[in-house]
C-alpha cells in the first residue's frame, strides 16, 4: 500500500504537469516570450523533469544503499508532494522569477521521482517472500496507468465543471493542491514500516568489518556495470514504445491519421484502464513460470503492435483502440515482472542504487527523447521507418534480457552472502587444480 500509494502519487503529479504544459502553462508563465516560444519554454519545463530523473536515481540510490530504504522513501514522498503544492501555489504572470521557480520545482519533482520508482518497488522486493515478489511488484506497477487515467480524468472534469476563466484562474491548482491528501495518506503507512530484512541483514553483517561500507551505493558502476547496462537495454524497448503511443501517439493520430483529439483521449483512457489488469496478470504470471518468459511475451505484443499502429492505425476507433490496447497491455504485462526482475540482479548493498540507474537511464535515453526523435523519422522516411526503428530496439531488448540472471529462486536477504560463498568456492576450486 505504502509503495503504490507513493508511485501513484509522484506519476500522477508528472501526468498532471505534462498535461497542463502542454495546454496552459504557456500562457500563465510564459505568455511574455510569445505564443510558440512560450510553448517551447513550457515544453521544456516538462523535459527537465526527465533529466533531473537519473540525477535523483544517482544521489537517493545512493544514500538508500548507504542508510537504507525507509529515510530516503521519505524525502521523495515529501519532495514530491511539497514541490506539487508549491506549483499549485505559484502566482502567474508575474515574469521571469516565477518562471524559474516553476523549473527549480519541476527538477524536484524530476529528482524525487528518480529515487522514488526504484526504491519504493525495492521497499517491497524486500520485505515480500520469495514466490510473490512477481505479484507484489505489480501493485507498484499499476500505480502509473491509474496516475495516467486519474489526472486525465481530473482534468476533463474539472474543465467540464468549471468555466474557461475559471479553470485558469484557479482550477487548474486544485490537482497540485490536492496532491497533500495522497502524501498524508502514504506518510502514515511509511511511517510505521520498518527497515526492509535484506538491507538490516547487511548492515549487520558489515559492521564488524570497517571498510565494508565502502562497497555500497554508486561502487555498483564498479562491482556490477554489465547488469546496469543489460538492464537499461533491458527496459529501453517498452519505455520506447509507451512514450511513442501515449505522447507521440497523440500527434500521430490527429495531425497523420485524421482523428479527432478526443477520440484520441479515449482510446489512451480505455487502453491504460485495460493496462492495470494485464500488470497484475503479468506478475502472477511471472511467479509461475519465471521472469523471462513474461518479458518476452510483452516485447512480442509491443512488436506487433508498434508495426501495426504505424501502417494500419485509421480513424476507425475501433480497430485503433484495439491496436493501441495492445500495445499498452503488453507493455504492462511485462512491466508486471520488471520489480523483481531488477531486484534479483544485484546484491543488496548495491541493489538501489543499480536499479535506479538502470531504470532512469533507459527513461532519458530512449524516453525523452521519444517525441522528437518520431517526427524527426516520420520526416524522413514516413511511419514505416519509425516502426523500423522501434522494432530494433525492441530486439536489442529481448537479446539483453536473454543475458540477465533469472533469480525467482533467490533470497534477497542472502544474496550479498550467496555470492560472496559462490565466489570463494570458486577461487578455492581453481586453486586445487593449479596445485595439482
Amino acid at each position: 500500500m505504502s509503495a503504490t500509494l507513493g508511485n501513484t502519487l509522484e506519476y500522477f503529479d508528472f501526468a498532471i504537469y505534462g498535461a497542463l504544459a502542454a495546454t496552459l502553462f504557456p500562457r500563465l508563465f510564459f505568455h511574455q516570450l510569445g505564443s510558440t516560444a512560450g510553448l517551447l519554454a513550457s515544453f521544456a519545463t516538462f523535459g527537465v523533469g526527465f533529466i533531473a530523473r537519473p540525477i535523483g536515481a544517482v544521489v537517493l540510490g545512493h544514500l538508500g544503499d548507504r542508510y537504507g530504504r525507509k529515510p530516503v522513501l521519505f524525502a521523495t514522498l515529501l519532495m514530491m508532494g511539497g514541490s506539487s503544492v508549491l506549483i499549485g501555489l505559484l502566482p502567474t504572470n508575474q515574469g521571469i522569477l516565477i518562471a524559474v521557480l516553476l523549473v527549480v520545482l519541476r527538477c524536484l519533482q524530476g529528482f524525487s521521482l528518480g529515487g522514488e520508482s526504484s526504491g519504493s518497488q525495492l521497499l517491497t522486493m524486500e520485505h515480500c517472500e520469495r514466490g510473490r515478489r512477481g505479484f507484489f511488484g505489480s501493485l507498484i506497477i499499476i500505480g502509473s496507468p491509474i496516475s495516467q487515467v486519474l489526472a486525465n480524468l481530473v482534468i476533463v472534469v474539472l474543465s467540464v465543471m468549471l468555466t474557461p476563466a475559471q479553470f485558469e484562474s484557479w482550477g487548474w491548482r486544485i490537482p497540485f493542491l490536492g496532491s497533500v491528501f495522497i502524501v498524508g495518506i502514504a506518510y502514515f503507512i511509511r511511517r510505521r514500516l520498518e527497515e526492509t530484512p535484506a538491507f538490516a541483514a547487511t548492515n549487520e553483517e558489515a559492521a564488524p568489518q570497517p571498510g565494508a561500507t565502502r562497497a555500497k551505493g554508486l561502487r555498483v558502476l564498479w562491482t556490477h556495470p554489465r547488469q546496469v547496462v543489460l538492464l537499461l537495454l533491458a527496459w529501453s524497448g517498452t519505455t520506447l514504445s509507451f512514450y511513442l503511443i501515449a505522447v507521440y501517439g497523440l500527434s500521430y493520430l490527429t495531425t497523420n491519421v485524421g482523428m479527432s483529439s478526443q477520440d484520441a483521449f479515449v482510446i489512451l483512457m480505455i487502453a491504460n484502464g485495460v493496462s492495470v489488469l494485464t500488470a497484475v496478470i503479468g506478475g502472477l504470471t511471472c511467479d509461475r513460470i519465471g521472469r523471462k518468459p513474461v518479458w518476452y511475451a510483452g516485447l512480442a505484443g509491443c512488436f506487433i503492435g508498434v508495426v501495426l499502429f504505424f501502417t494500419v492505425a485509421s480513424t476507425s476507433v475501433v480497430v485503433t483502440g484495439l491496436i493501441v490496447t495492445l500495445v499498452l497491455a503488453s507493455i504492462q504485462f511485462l512491466s508486471g515482472a520488471q520489480p523483481a526482475l531488477f531486484a534479483e540482479q544485484f546484491p543488496t548493498d548495491v541493489r538501489y542504487s543499480g536499479t535506479a540507474l538502470a531504470y532512469t537511464g533507459a527513461n532519458l535515453v530512449f524516453s525523452a527523447p521519444a517525441p522528437f526523435v518520431a517526427a524527426g523519422l516520420t520526416a524522413l522516411g514516413g511511419p514505416a521507418l519509425v516502426a523500423a526503428f522501434t522494432s530494433a530496439i525492441i530486439i536489442v531488448s529481448a537479446v539483453a534480457v536473454s543475458k540477465l540472471r533469472e533469480g525467482q529462486e533467490l533470497d534477497l536477504a542472502e544474496f550479498t552472502l550467496h555470492d560472496a560463498t559462490e565466489r570463494n568456492g570458486l577461487a578455492q576450486v581453481q586453486a586445487d587444480k593449479e596445485c595439482e
